[in-house]
């Protein structure tokens, strides 16, 4: 099987990789640099990680990825980023794509992949009302009720988790956690349900260690800024309580060094998913060995509230959690130590891997 998968890259986290890379003055050295970086890591497939021979991995967004490897293979200057992919694909004489970044490469430009692609993969974990994804012969994720609404829109979907990678075993061990609570991802009001529980966590910021690493767009940066007194933006400044334990976003590698400083990782569903939750912090909180903390619905196996993770109702019943769960130290440890497990065991990249080529062989 020759296996290409194409990633997408978060904006905020682009600017990272810049830095992260900024030395690297080839297609093959930037992207060592990415995948060096452990960014997005749970759904990298083993083969791109172990460099196989017959796999190829790239970031089809990555301007200055994919115009190095243009550069390299002789392409002309001001390619299409679109029209590098299918270059890539062509070269590479690939049998199976697996695309993560499925709502920029959609049906169209799947009708013009080579012959040589026998098998087309999508990974969506969202809602997508009016994308088209006809094209593919496949479309995964680890949320049953999104693939549902695939099935009823008349395409072939299966389950498909995120894995553990290995690289979290050596933060796992860190039992030096001055972190009572940890989060990391966005503060929106308009995501009302998950606002709730940020600022009622937030607020047990007085008592307890609570960092936020939160990603701010512009507009708040300005109106938290004294200069965003005198301007009306007051709607996209956030509640005292969360500046007050929020600090700067992290990503990759530096994500994983913050999860190991935590006692309590706190996650949040936002409303896309129903009452299906699995998604990629859960992975990386547990595998990075410290307590998951989420909210209340279906989760992947080996995911159980009070043996591998706990989970809260509401706002007021998160705050609960946490101060019940940080006055019983040694049964903490116990929960988030049989979590790590879980990942180890259940969700490794060599099953992930065995899981992925089973999906190939079924189509």
């Amino acid at each position: 099987m020759r296996l290409f998968q194409n990633f997408g890259l978060y904006p905020a986290y682009l600017a990272r990789l810049n830095r992260v890379a900024a030395s690297a003055r080839s297609f093959s050295e930037r992207k060592a640099r990415f995948l060096s970086d452990r960014y997005g890591t749970s759904h990298l497939l083993e083969p791109v990680l172990n460099a196989a021979p017959f796999a190829f991995f790239t970031n089809g967004d990555d301007d200055l990825l994919q115009r190095m490897w243009a550069k390299e293979n002789g392409l002309r200057s001001g390619m299409p980023l679109d029209e590098i992919l299918l270059a890539q694909i062509e070269a590479h004489r690939t049998e199976v794509f697996y695309n993560v970044d499925p709502m920029r490469y959609t049906s169209a430009f799947m009708k013009r992949l080579p012959g040589t692609v026998r098998h087309k993969i999508a990974w969506r974990a969202a809602p997508s009302p009016g994308a088209d994804f006809s094209a593919y012969d496949l479309v995964v994720c680890n949320f049953n009720g999104i693939l549902a609404s695939y099935r009823l829109a008349g395409l072939n979907c299966a389950w498909f988790a995120p894995a553990h990678d290995p690289v979290m075993d050596a933060y796992a061990v860190n039992a030096e956690r001055p972190v009572d609570v940890i989060f990391i991802g966005g503060y929106s009001r308009h995501h009302r349900r998950r606002a709730g529980i940020l600022e009622a966590v937030a607020s047990r910021g007085k008592h307890l260690r609570v960092v936020f690493h939160l990603d701010r767009s512009r507009l708040t940066k300005l109106a938290e800024s004294p200069l965003g007194n005198l301007l009306p933006v007051a709607r996209h400044r956030r509640p005292q309580d969360i500046r007050a334990v929020t600090a700067e976003p992290v990503f990759g590698i530096d994500l994983y060094s913050a999860l190991s400083t935590a006692k309590i990782v706190l996650n949040g569903a936002v409303d896309m998913a129903g009452e299906d939750r699995g998604n990629m912090r859960c992975f990386e909180a547990m595998g990075c060995g410290a307590l998951l903390l989420s909210d209340a619905g279906n989760y992947p196996p080996g995911l159980v509230d009070g043996e591998t993770m706990r989970t809260y109702a509401d706002a007021s019943d998160a705050a609960k959690v946490i101060d019940a769960t940080l006055s019983q130290p040694d049964v903490m440890k116990g929960i988030a130590a049989k979590g790590h497990q879980v990942m180890v065991r259940d969700y490794s990249k060599a099953r992930q891997w065995q899981a992925f080529q089973q999906l190939i062989g079924a189509l």
